[in-house]
């Protein structure tokens, strides 16, 4: 084997291992969902730490955090169609990243996982199964699911990347 079609190999490799991971996370998440159907449906909500995490079950027929939620079944088909789209678009950057970029590498991942663990709900049953509730006295943030918080760690991965690693890359340039 000479040196090009090792080194294709060995980044086709890391790249089915990033995709590995990422059918990994689709099918924790899935597994969850499946779970609070049974367990959590019908009002059977569960204290985790008091006054600060609870699981609850909720149906999310909108976007992100519970928005736009009066879309019925055109608006259904529309995210559908969006989803699909952001998935097609991050497993496109995920193919043109080097492969010596873990972190976008990574971060494309869990975009992945994310976005086709809520196309699956939201093409399946009309709406996206969240569970998670996290509260701090008045303060309540949306419930959410495994999905979603893996969508959002992969967004801020990829915005660090993008604010932060791609300055050390821009070169000084000197008036001299």
């Amino acid at each position: 084997m000479d040196e090009v079609q090792a080194h294709r190999t060995t980044r086709f490799g890391w790249r089915a291992a990033y995709l590995i991971a990422a059918v990994g996370i689709y099918l924790v998440d899935q597994a969850t969902k499946a779970w609070a159907v049974r367990a959590l449906r019908f009002g059977d909500d569960r204290q985790i730490v008091r006054g600060f995490f609870d699981l609850v079950y909720a149906e999310n027929r909108g976007i992100a955090f519970g928005q736009l939620q009066e879309g019925g079944n055109l608006g259904r088909w529309l995210f559908v169609g969006l989803a699909v789209a952001a998935a097609i678009a991050v497993f496109y950057y995920f193919l043109r990243t080097p492969r010596d970029d873990d972190r976008v590498l990574g971060a494309c991942a869990l975009l992945l996982a994310g976005i086709v663990g809520n196309l699956t709900d939201r093409a399946r049953l009309g709406y996206v199964i969240d569970f998670i509730d996290i509260h701090a006295r008045s303060y309540h943030w949306p419930t959410f699911n495994i999905a979603d918080a893996s969508i959002t760690i992969g967004a801020l991965l990829l915005a660090y990347d993008l604010v932060f690693e791609r300055k050390k890359e821009t070169p000084v340039v000197s008036s001299q």
